[in-house]
């Protein structure tokens, strides 16, 4: 970043218009370029300055000699301790709609959508559109290339769609079918329901129907119910049960008998991806197994039911470095399979390990369920007191993964920060409230960079500088899913528990490669 670049983001900041995107790369900056910190405040004193002398002169030409600064010495301290709170790498300095006055427990998150993909089974999504189950359909076009989809709408409609297909959702009540096989249970609450085509409305009156729009027309095929068909230019129709017409392009009809056993059934379609889901789980199974034997796993904890049978947490590894689980309790894990995963949402939650050895480089690997990010810090793996050499992994409220490893005790001496931050781009908002992800973090001494990885796929890569790299690493005490523990004379402690749920947690002694973490990711996914 040039040194004029860097100042116009700067004077963003200050006034307040800085974009999220250009606040995460000044962030970055000023984190690792003491020059850019002294840019900074040399111009944060600036802004000060000229806002004070505004305000004396009002819309005179501002002219600010050596007295002035002597004059608002006071004032001066403020800013200077504003750019300290900038030196000392406290999260949350920036100004401005960034600034901490803005984190309001006032400001109510919001998502975008209609509609919920509920469940897919092989579903091939185009246009670079990448879709997981329980992700928020987006606006606009949408194309199914292949496979078949449950959509689930704010208003209770279930709809199931076969590829190839076309559609765009307008509201909880309506959506457009361009191209492809729709079967939707409507219930009472959504009677009204409609559904667009090139050739005229459907509007359900109850209970279930289905549509096979393609270049020539539209079939409707009333399996349960009424509905009403709106033709372009036509008297509307009424159909019901087991009634089917066709509708061409030109405005020609036709009866047709009705065939719904083309379009695939709720029952057929969530039986049929819950086969899917139980190979794909006997599948990891193995793959698991194949884990537990890698010589390069310093401790693999697979979870799979034992979190309410047992307070101990087995290591699936060579070394077998149990865990002791405390207050956290089963929940199902991301295959659905009961108490198979830990919920660390209580207070004081953690499962309690001691990692022994001194270790290069390594790589953390999770899949991971946030309900919310309602602490500052919110614990995946931490070591007791974060002494020197030690790792944390955690992640901000703003949804940001952090990971350090600590360099230095003494700050005095070269007025160094203790530790490198690697901060990742937010990951998550509220919208992902209760979705798994796969989460991983490599800390590679060899080429000294720190990745993020998210759902198999790199997010962001951290360059560390010889002052900041620790190329001996050790852990010791440490704590999954939480923060230290309070002591006799300070009961008191910070609540840093993962307000969420953890199934499988892994910490390998090598720096995993991006294919090897995609692997885990595409082996792994449910």
């Amino acid at each position: 970043m040039t040194g004029s670049e860097r100042n116009k983001l700067i004077d963003e900041l200050l006034d307040a218009s800085i974009s999220e995107a250009d606040f995460l790369r000044l962030e970055a900056e000023m984190r690792v370029n003491s020059e850019a910190r002294q840019g900074y405040y040399s111009r944060l004193k600036l802004h000060c300055a000229l806002k004070i002398e505004a305000q004396r002169i009002g819309e005179e030409t501002i002219s600010l000699p050596i007295s002035f600064w002597k004059k608002h010495t006071q004032w001066m301290g403020i800013a200077a301790a504003i750019a300290l709170f900038v030196l000392v790498g406290i999260s949350g300095w920036g100004l401005g709609k960034f600034g901490v006055a803005n984190q309001s427990n006032d400001v109510e998150p919001s998502a975008a959508g209609y509609a919920i993909l509920a469940d897919q089974s092989e579903a091939v999504w185009l246009d670079d559109l990448s879709l997981e189950r329980g992700d928020l359909l987006p606006q606009g076009s949408i194309k199914l290339g292949s496979g078949i989809a449950q959509l689930e709408f704010f208003s209770g409609v279930t709809a199931i769609l076969e590829g190839e297909a076309e559609f765009e959702i307008h509201s909880p009540m309506d959506m457009t079918l361009l191209k492809g096989k729709l079967r939707a249970l409507v219930p009472v609450a959504a009677r009204g329901f409609k559904v667009s085509t090139a050739t005229g409305d459907v509007i359900d009156l109850g209970t279930e129907f289905a549509l096979d729009v393609n270049s020539q027309g539209a079939e409707m095929h009333v399996l349960q119910g009424e509905i009403e068909w709106h033709p372009i230019d036509h008297e509307k129709l009424l159909l019901k049960d087991e009634e089917s017409i066709r509708w061409t392009k030109a405005g020609e009809s036709s009866q047709v008998s009705n065939s719904s056993g083309i379009f695939p059934s709720i029952d057929e379609f969530e039986q049929g991806f819950l086969d899917q889901k139980r190979e794909r789980q006997q599948g990891w199974n193995l793959q698991s197994e194949r884990l537990a034997d890698d010589s390069r796993v310093l401790a693999y904890y697979s979870i799979k039911e034992n979190a309410e049978r047992s307070r101990l947490l087995k290591d699936e590894g060579r070394l077998k470095l149990d865990g002791a689980i405390v207050s956290a309790r089963g929940v199902a894990d991301r295959w659905g399979q009961s108490n198979s995963a830990l919920n660390f949402s209580p207070a004081g939650s953690r499962v309690r390990v001691s990692i022994p050895g001194e270790h290069h480089s390594l790589t953390f690997y999770c899949w991971a369920r946030i309900d919310s990010l309602d602490r500052l810090y919110n614990s995946l793996f931490l070591t007791d007191g974060h002494e020197l050499n030690e790792p944390h992994w955690q992640i901000k409220n703003d949804g940001r993964l952090f990971f350090s490893v600590k360099r230095r005790e003494d700050l005095n001496a070269k007025k160094l920060d203790d530790k490198h931050i690697a901060y990742s781009p937010p990951f998550w908002d509220p919208s992902l409230s209760g979705k798994w992800f796969q989460i991983a973090t490599v800390y590679d001494v060899d080429s000294q960079t720190t990745t993020h990885y998210v759902n198999g796929k790199a997010i962001s890569r951290d360059q560390i500088s010889d002052e900041y790299i620790v190329d001996t690493v050790r852990i010791g005490a440490a704590s999954i899913g939480n923060w230290n523990e309070p002591t006799r004379q300070e009961p008191h402690f910070a609540l840093r528990n993962l307000n969420g749920a953890i199934d499988e947690f892994t910490i390998f002694t090598e720096a995993l490669s991006a294919p090897e973490i995609a692997d885990l990711f595409n082996k792994g996914k449910p």
